[in-house]
């Protein structure tokens, strides 16, 4: 009964074209239970939970999804994972592998560091403003979404010299200055703060919380909107997923035995 239910609910993505499309309503089955209007660029967004909430397979999911329907492009950066780990782990959950999306590792310029003085190293932060700034060049105002994977491999590759948290709202203010819809992964305990440096919360315009949640014995996972400015949302924890076509959004958490 479950099944034939998370079947029907990947059934009514909206093909291509659709005219209410809307990146954070349709581009996952059923997360139009969580957002009731879609979160309008530029923004800066969160995407924080514990490991295995399955941060990255949502983040992905969410852009590919969009992009497909859209035209439009995207950057999803990962700064731990060689893009063909990355890949294989979206096409081991039935994700859809998208084309309009440009996908970049960091892993070799982390093996170059390693042999490089200290004063040679890479500012991490410049070189994916010189990559943004690139693609904002070469695609113009299609290139609309942005993903970083994760803030907080980032902060371990930053030297401890400087005004980080600085930075990091100048970083911010850069990617809303390009009209982008960021997503930026972090991870998170299981009740811990939606901060790393302690103003990442109030820094961005909106925190997805990905959770695990023990019901009936058993862990389930869930999603939840703890802040998005200037949309209207459900606060409440709802189911998340995975079924034969992907990620699917189901019913608040207290209704798990409905369902």
């Amino acid at each position: 009964m479950k099944t034939e239910r998370l079947s029907r609910l990947a059934r009514t993505f909206p093909p291509k074209g659709h005219g209410d499309l809307s990146m954070f309503r349709n581009s996952i089955p059923g997360l139009d239970r969580v957002f009731k209007t879609d979160v309008e660029p530029p923004k800066v967004v969160l995407v924080t939970g514990p490991p295995g909430s399955m941060k990255s397979a949502f983040t992905y999911t969410l852009m590919s999804q969009y992009l497909k329907n859209s035209g439009e492009f995207g950057l999803y950066t990962t700064l731990e994972e060689t893009v063909h780990s990355h890949l294989k782990n979206m096409e081991s959950l039935g994700v859809e592998i998208s084309l309009k999306m440009q996908l970049s590792d960091f892993t070799d310029l982390r093996e170059i560091d390693q042999v490089m003085e200290e004063d040679d190293q890479t500012d991490y932060i410049t070189f994916i403003e010189k990559m943004i700034t690139h693609y904002r060049k070469s695609h113009g105002d299609r290139f609309t979404v942005f993903a970083l994977d994760s803030l907080g491999a980032l902060y371990s590759l930053l030297s401890l010299q400087g005004d980080i948290r600085k930075r990091m709202f100048y970083f911010f203010k850069m990617l809303r200055d390009h009209g982008l819809t960021s997503l930026v992964l972090m991870e998170r305990s299981l009740g811990g703060e939606s901060q790393l440096l302690g103003n990442e919360g109030f820094l961005v315009d909106g925190i997805i919380m990905l959770g695990l949640d023990r019901s009936k014995g058993k862990i389930v996972r869930y999603i939840q909107v703890e802040k998005m400015r200037a949309c209207k949302h459900s606060m409440e924890k709802h189911l998340l997923e995975v079924s034969d076509n992907g990620l699917v959004v189901l019913g608040p958490i207290f209704d798990s035995s409905d369902l």
